[in-house]
């Protein structure tokens, strides 16, 4: 899943008055807040500066600053197209609308809250809905990207099907249903405001429904943002914020410069842990779960999800001085410290970002600056099969080493031209030759380590079981392999008690529907004195062309993980069970992205 949109997207908060007075108001306790015009414009010269190519100027509400035309053509001279966030009161001017469309307006984020007047303007504490539908009205048709923004509230809930009433005349709008964010206004009326996030999944799942069964697929779309998506199935693919709509940076009133736009106002808690859709899902407003908790959610444990994704190549990186760091010269708070990628290679530095919403900020942060996993895609496949040859591992740069702005910046990296992938594979074929009796291999279907295992069984060192839930994967072993038995089954299932004196989950934890019950039944399985192992690779990131990664994403390869465990999510789980760590390796920065965890069952 990527982001949508062409356009690199600047948010420039121009002061926070406005013409309404809206309930949930974000920035209800600084009104009075207004920016310079000149602050104004030099951060309209630093979003060019940073390659942006369209500025969104937002408030507070915008339009009623007398500077508006001129912010507008000086975008435009700049060759940046230029956008609105706002309550549409002044856009129900045609003459104003007119001269905005001659200036290259190409984006409108308009709020509209209820589909009648009286809805609306309970909701604004204005009398401004027929102003809203007039601004619309002169919006749509003229190619706009145009989004209607309804903010849902208890005083709304059961008010928007009208909304979607309302705008089926415009085809070319986008109906997008926000959750109130306890912010602001929103935070001070919360308990007045804020309905349950169940509801208001509810009634969203309604309303969307309602208006694809209006429009037969040929009206307005539909989209929803702030809703855990384990509370709105089917719509999953719907999801709309700032960075669907191509926002990279975003800069309030007397901040220095701009800054990545991010969702730290949102968190998944410990109960989406495992749930198959917690890369893509927003989770909940912190606020909301300050106050009620995680009890309302569902997680899904049951769908696949990728182990990587792409950073895409944007630009080559020029410095004046070789040697220097570009990012230091030209600000680091720009540059999104997980999404972007800056990677030198002697003379030349490149920058790639990932836009994937396969995964959260915060993992791919994680993936990025604490699992250190990293590679460049040295190869011409859809997806690397010998990483060894196909990859090779980025690092930190060491031109970082002691920079005060290490811990915030998103960094420099280069690469290793070492294999770290033979170094952690010598270690699990280490352990397979060293195995005896009775052998459990969990997850046999893609053959790895098949000669060794053959070597073994037919030596009688040991006795092979080989089970996999795959049944075509199990038919291509037996058509080749004279050795073994080979079961169609899943380990949750699993029912053979003290059989086993060694059980191998290699590469295969990550598959497993439900660890805890597999784990069970693993354990279960397991001799007195027998040992567990379990090996399997964290998530990575790999910088790749334009070419590259357009090619992956149009491959059939399916998705294959249910979760993207550590070493030490694993290491958690098997606290719970009688074993005795005999041996643990960690994936970290200088290493692959393979983990090792082995176990005695105790006597």
């Amino acid at each position: 899943m990527r982001y949508s949109g062409s356009r690199v997207k600047a948010l420039i908060k121009v002061g926070y008055g406005c013409n309404e007075n809206c309930t949930f108001c974000h920035t209800a306790d600084v009104r009075h807040i207004e920016g310079s015009s000149a602050e104004v414009h030099t951060k309209i010269l630093r979003a060019r500066s940073l390659g942006h190519t369209m500025v969104v100027l937002s408030g507070g509400e915008p339009t009623i600053r007398p500077e508006l035309l001129e912010w507008a053509m000086h975008v435009a001279s700049l060759g940046m197209d230029f956008g609105l966030v706002t309550n549409g009161l002044m856009l129900a001017y045609p003459g104003l609308v007119a001269r905005l469309l001659e200036r290259r307006l190409r984006y409108v984020y308009l709020s509209l809250h209820g589909g009648t007047p009286v809805v609306h303007n309970r909701m604004v504490r204005s009398d401004a809905f027929e102003h809203a539908v007039r601004a619309l009205s002169n919006l749509s048709g003229h190619g706009l990207d145009l989004t209607v923004n309804t903010v849902v509230a208890r005083q709304n809930l059961e008010h928007l099907r009208a909304v979607v009433d309302l705008v089926l005349p415009y085809p070319d709008v986008t109906l997008k249903f926000s959750m109130l964010q306890p912010k602001g206004g929103g935070e001070r009326g919360f308990n007045a405001l804020m309905p349950a996030v169940t509801d208001v999944a509810a009634r969203v799942r309604d309303a969307i429904s309602y208006g694809i069964e209006r429009t037969g697929g040929t009206g307005p779309s539909f989209a929803h943002d702030g809703l855990p998506f384990c509370l709105i199935p089917g719509l999953e693919s719907r999801y709309d914020d700032l960075k669907t709509h191509g926002f990279r940076t975003m800069v309030e009133v007397g901040e220095p410069d701009f800054y990545p736009v991010d969702d730290k106002d949102k968190v998944q808690p410990s109960q989406c842990t495992g749930c198959s859709l917690s890369g893509a899902c927003p989770g909940l407003f912190r606020g909301y779960h300050a106050v009620h908790g995680d009890g309302e959610l569902r997680p899904v444990l049951d769908r696949l999800r990728p182990n990587s994704f792409n950073y895409v190549f944007e630009a080559l990186v020029t410095d004046a001085h070789v040697g220097s760091c570009p990012l230091l010269a030209h600000g680091v708070t720009a540059w999104d410290r997980a999404r972007h990628l800056f990677v030198k290679n002697e003379r030349r530095i490149a920058r790639f970002r990932a836009n994937t919403r396969d995964f959260s900020d915060i993992e791919i942060e994680t993936i990025k600056h604490e699992q250190g996993q990293l590679y460049l895609d040295v190869s011409d496949k859809p997806s690397p099969d010998d990483f060894a040859r196909d990859l090779i591992k980025l690092e930190r740069s060491p031109m970082c080493e002691g920079c005060q702005e290490r811990p915030h910046c998103t960094g420099m990296f280069e690469p290793v031209w070492k294999d770290p992938f033979a170094r952690e594979e010598a270690r699990v074929k280490q352990v397979i030759e060293e195995l005896q009796g009775d052998v459990l291999d969990v997850g046999c279907g893609d053959g790895i380590h098949e000669d060794t295992f053959a070597a073994l069984e037919i030596s009688g060192k040991i006795r092979y079981v080989g089970l996999d839930p795959d049944a075509a994967r199990l038919k291509t072993l037996k058509a080749r392999r004279s050795w073994g038995e080979l079961r169609l089954g899943e380990a949750e299932g699993l029912d053979d008690a003290g059989r086993f004196d060694e059980v191998l989950v290699l590469r295969s934890w990550n598959h497993l529907r439900d660890p805890r019950l597999a784990m069970k039944a693993l354990c279960r399985a397991l001799r007195p004195g027998g040992v567990l192992t379990i090996v399997d690779n964290e998530p990575f990131g790999l910088a790749r062309t334009t070419k590259q990664a357009t090619r992956a994403e149009r491959s059939s390869a399916a998705f294959e993980h249910y979760r993207n465990d550590s070493a030490a999510t694993a290491a958690a789980l098997a606290r719970e069970f009688p074993l005795e760590l005999l041996e643990r390796f960690d994936a970290g920065p200088s290493t692959s992205n393979q983990w090792l965890l082995r176990y005695r069952a105790c006597v």
